[in-house]
């Protein structure tokens, strides 16, 4: 049986904002593209720990992006797949992740996803899925805390 899936945003769960910038968390400062991101300085350690228990996969508007620039700067072991949006079809009034998720994941494979904007849409699609789904959702300008990881830990536990 295959790990489940967890699907990982980027900005707001990885790269912060919105934070007091007189007080930041942790992290750094980084380009990606030109564009300044602050990268939170947990989220490495965080995604280390969750790869133990989970299969890693970005689900952001990054794409590739995200494996050119985040797996060094947060010391994974190397890329991650990626969904990859394109102009397919989306349930009607759905998040616009939603039918990129569903062309990239098994529907009976169990997913949770990480992400600061889960919507009304989101949490009726994951009710609806025929497999475990888990959404948790970050502050933005925290990022994925200790608290998340072992909720998504205790869950995947469970299955």
């Amino acid at each position: 049986m295959p790990r489940p899936l967890l699907l990982i945003d980027v900005d707001g769960v990885i790269s912060l904002f919105g934070f007091d910038h007189r007080s930041p968390p942790a992290g750094r400062y980084q380009l990606v593209d030109g564009i300044t991101h602050f990268l939170s300085g947990t989220a490495g350690g965080h995604l280390r720990r969750l790869g133990e228990a989970y299969e890693l996969a970005w689900c952001t508007g990054w794409e590739e992006k995200a494996n050119e620039y985040l797996p060094l700067a947060l010391g994974l072991g190397g890329p991650l797949s990626y969904v990859v949006f394109d102009n397919g079809e989306r349930p009607p009034q759905a998040h616009w992740k939603l039918g990129a998720i569903d062309r990239h994941v098994d529907g009976v494979r169990p997913l949770a996803w990480l992400d600061d904007a889960h919507d009304d849409g989101c949490l009726a699609w994951a009710a609806e899925r025929p497999a475990p789904t888990l959404l948790v959702r970050t502050d933005p300008a925290v990022g994925l805390t200790d608290r998340e990881v072992d909720r998504l830990l205790v869950w995947a536990e469970g299955l």
